[in-house]
């Protein structure tokens, strides 16, 4: 069974979604959120590259954080699908943004 802890004001990334989340946070940054984010509605790397401005291997990089963060927290994300599953849960993305 995973480990569950209730998101308080201060830690909650899921503000502007009006959602909390009821999982473990894996503490992302801003830039993780809009590389997540970004990485989520396009169809590649290639494409968030040029959405954000930033090099693949910056994608690359902050994708692989992002992971590690995850599973630091017990909510490992090893796939594009389960990274969505994750930003679902945690509010930083609804299915309209998908």
């Amino acid at each position: 069974m995973r480990s569950r802890t209730v998101s308080t004001p201060s830690t909650d990334r899921s503000r502007s979604h009006g959602k909390t989340s009821d999982f473990a946070d894996p503490g992302l940054t801003a830039r993780e959120i809009a590389v997540l984010g970004a990485w989520l509605r396009c169809d590649s790397k290639q494409e968030v590259c040029a959405v954000l401005h930033i090099a693949l291997g910056t994608v690359n990089t902050h994708l692989t954080r992002i992971r590690a963060k995850y599973s630091t927290v017990g909510r490992a994300a090893p796939t594009k699908a389960s990274l969505v599953a994750r930003a679902l849960q945690d509010g930083l993305v609804t299915l309209d943004d998908l």
